[in-house]
């Protein structure tokens, strides 16, 4: 009997770590779909960033309250999921708490801690949903999460995770009492510190009974696990994974400078000086000017995309938004996700992608949206995760104005003056300081 559950869970194992490294690939694939664009100098800053943004969650310190719940689900998530390599070990060689003889005393400490943290990230958890369905927080509750999967995916990611805290420590709890009653394969350890508070619940229960509901949780909990980390890719937890590389890979110029676009700086340089023009001009490709569709962007931003928390602390900064225009910097980080997946699937299909009649820019992203963007930075400086929207939208807006030549009347009428008087206003240069005459 050990030998089946042994190869059943060497099965089970195999079948969630190829599901998990194969949505990996496609993922990291889609990523790199993207523009190439270096950002790997100064590499103290950027692991200085990884530190603070990352694993400090620096910038969800902002709301203090939401930052510690959100800090013990973290923490819990990291550190508990070493109790996992036991469990592992515990499944691959049929034996039951393999470290226990080689800690000692040092074993009861740490799953005492593993205990503590498993409760706090169930509180934690249980608080979260009452925050997003009774309270109604209105960032959690407008725009593009008023419904459908994106409300639904953090409901069911905070009731899994409640789920595995009270398997955890329910199959502690059955341990403690079997350990009580002598039974054979649970060797004695220290008494747990949140357990054995449970532990008296299940006093009444035979020694077959304890058994098999240890053992039916100890299952539950690493198949839960397992298909834990197979929904992570498909959800917006992601960021669980990705926060650290995007923290990592994060611009370093200061928040609000814009990147000039060589072509553009070219061309004006070739009418002004036809001579540094090149020889062949007409067989260079055509250039794009910013962006249409997903692979016009840089990787960095399709990164950003599968990073985001949906939190919408973006949002609910955005002064667009807040006035009631159509902008969500939140939906951006959404829409350019879901794109990039279509765009994925379509890649899965064929072999590689073929037209499908479709952009981010219109069929995603609409030029209202983009035009209410004020480029104030305050998506970017708010976001916990080093997102910037504020990218995403320039790029698309640079393909609006400069490739449809669809622009606002009032802002062709600033182009032209830009051009014309070298400031948005419509006076010569020469008369530009006549409003001091008298």
């Amino acid at each position: 009997m050990q030998i089946v559950q042994q190869i059943l869970f060497l099965a089970i194992s195999a079948i969630a770590i190829f599901l998990f490294t194969k949505k990996v690939k496609e993922i990291r694939r889609n990523i790199l779909l993207g523009k190439d664009e270096d950002l790997t100098d100064n590499s103290a800053q950027r692991w200085r960033n990884v530190l603070l943004n990352a694993f400090g969650q620096k910038k969800m310190f902002k709301n203090p309250m939401v930052a510690v719940l959100h800090f013990f689900v973290y923490a819990g998530f990291i550190i508990i999921n070493i109790e996992i390599l036991e469990i592992i070990l515990d499944g691959l060689a049929g034996h039951h708490r393999l470290f226990a003889p080689f800690l000692g005393s040092l074993y009861g400490f740490l799953i005492g801690v593993f205990e503590i943290l498993a409760f706090l990230v169930l509180v934690s958890c249980i608080i979260f949903l009452v925050r997003r369905n009774i309270v109604k927080v209105k960032r959690l509750n407008k725009g593009e999460l008023l419904g459908g999967w994106p409300r639904s995916d953090a409901n069911y990611i905070l009731t899994f995770e409640i789920v595995l805290m009270s398997l955890f420590l329910i199959m502690t709890a059955c341990d403690l009492n079997l350990q009580a009653l002598g039974s054979a394969h649970y060797a004695l350890t220290d008494q747990f510190w949140i357990s054995r508070h449970l532990a008296p619940l299940f006093n009444g229960l035979s020694e077959n009974t304890l058994i098999a509901l240890e053992r039916i949780c100890w299952w539950l909990h690493i198949a839960g696990i397992f298909v834990f980390m197979n929904y992570l890719p498909y959800s917006k937890h992601l960021h669980v994974i990705l926060a650290f590389p995007n923290a990592f890979y994060a611009r370093l110029e200061a928040k609000g400078k814009m990147k000039n676009m060589p072509e553009i700086q070219n061309e004006v340089l070739y009418m002004m000086q036809p001579e540094l023009a090149p020889a062949n001009a007409d067989a260079n490709p055509v250039m794009k000017f910013g962006a249409r569709d997903v692979q016009d962007l840089s990787w960095k931003n399709l990164m950003d995309a599968y990073s985001c928390t949906e939190c919408g602390r973006c949002s609910a900064a955005c002064p667009a938004n807040e006035t009631g225009k159509k902008l969500s910097p939140r939906k951006i980080m959404m829409d350019t996700r879901d794109r990039l997946e279509e765009v994925g699937r379509n890649i899965n299909e064929n072999k590689e992608f073929k037209d499908d009649g479709k952009s981010l820019l219109h069929d995603y992203i609409t030029t209202e949206e983009l035009r209410a963007c004020t480029t104030c930075n305050a998506c970017v400086e708010e976001c916990p995760v080093s997102i910037s929207p504020l990218d995403i939208i320039m790029q698309l807006r640079r393909n609006l104005v400069m490739e449809e030549s669809n622009a606002p009347q009032e802002w062709n009428m600033m182009f032209s003056n830009i051009e014309n008087n070298m400031a948005p206003w419509k006076f010569s240069p020469d008369d530009r300081d006549g409003w001091v005459n008298g």
